[in-house]
């Protein structure tokens, strides 16, 4: 017995959403896998080889169009299938199934705990740590911090039922009750998202890790040469104020350069020109680079010669 299936049934496999609101109404595109990515990125170009259908839909799991009408009354009267489909391709929003979804967290979970890696290093030996370590770190930080966000809804949850602590209670009965001021909790790390570029995570790790030390950690300083004219090097500089308000004694432009750098490796004057080599926090380069520029007019240069100077076993 042969069984008849319907000649123009198109079955969805490997199918990826892409969908759009506009007007009031959702609009659906079923694509390849991965192939939405290839083409937002220009590795992919042509449109066959993304679209499953080249259709719209309201609906893509039950097979629902979108009629003429909705089209026009969201995306206008003149406006093409194939400029929708674009537009939906562009700005819309990629659903993806658990397994990439999780592929994808993992990857992007790699990344920022190498860029991680490859930044900071231990500051007593200046050597940087595995990934497994900073993995490790990461993870501590993320557990405090869910820790701490459920402490504290657990404690505004008392609060909103009327439990107060022994010191509110007593701040009450003295008519002076005041909201409890929440400790500011400033880099935390809760963990990688998906939707953040890695580097920006990496920045964040970096930051927390550095302000909670689960493990001794720094950020690897930077090499630079720094080469100026000998005729600004003498020039005065007024300095930052004293405590008193009183401004204190004007140093030179050298005596400000030298005041950035964390370790001189060596110095020399050739000719008519003054060079540096030395070791700078990450955090103090854009101030030097900026007083080079403004104070030398043009007669001096900062270059990096390493953006993270690190010892490895």
């Amino acid at each position: 017995m042969v069984i008849q299936q319907p000649s123009n049934q198109i079955k969805l496999t490997n199918v990826s959403l892409v969908r759009l609101k506009k007007g009031k109404k959702r609009f659906e595109i079923a694509c390849y896998k991965n192939k939405v990515l290839e083409w937002r990125s220009g590795i992919e170009t042509d449109l066959d080889n993304v679209l499953q259908i080249p259709s719209i839909f309201l609906n893509v799991s039950k097979g629902q169009t979108a009629p003429t009408s909705e089209l026009q009354k969201a995306f206008g009267k003149d406006t093409t299938v194939d400029t929708i489909i674009l537009e939906i391709l562009r700005k819309g929003e990629l659903q993806v199934g658990d397994k990439e979804r999780s592929a994808q967290l993992e990857r992007v979970h790699n990344e920022v705990v190498s860029i991680v890696a490859s930044k900071l290093v231990d500051p007593r030996t200046k050597r940087v740590y595995t990934t497994g370590m900073i993995e490790k770190a990461l993870d501590m930080l993320s557990s405090q911090a869910h820790n701490t966000a459920a402490q504290d809804k657990d404690a505004a949850a008392k609060s909103a039922s009327g439990t107060a602590t022994p010191t509110a209670a007593a701040a009450a009965e003295d008519g002076e009750a005041k909201p409890l001021a929440k400790p500011q909790r400033e880099h935390t790390w809760t963990g990688v998202s998906a939707t953040k570029s890695a580097k920006s995570q990496a920045l964040e790790a970096m930051k927390a890790l550095i302000a909670a030390q689960p493990i001794p950690v720094a950020r690897a300083r930077m090499r630079l040469r720094i080469t100026c004219s000998t005729g600004v090097l003498k020039q005065a500089v007024k300095g930052p104020k004293a405590a008193d308000g009183e401004p204190k004694a004007p140093g030179t432009v050298k005596d400000k350069i030298i005041s950035y750098i964390e370790q001189v490796e060596h110095q020399d004057v050739v000719g008519n020109e003054w060079e540096v080599v030395g070791f700078v926090e990450p955090g103090a380069f854009k101030g030097l680079s900026d007083f080079v520029g403004s104070e030398t007019k043009g007669q001096g240069r900062v270059e990096v010669l390493d953006m993270a100077v690190t010892h490895e076993d």
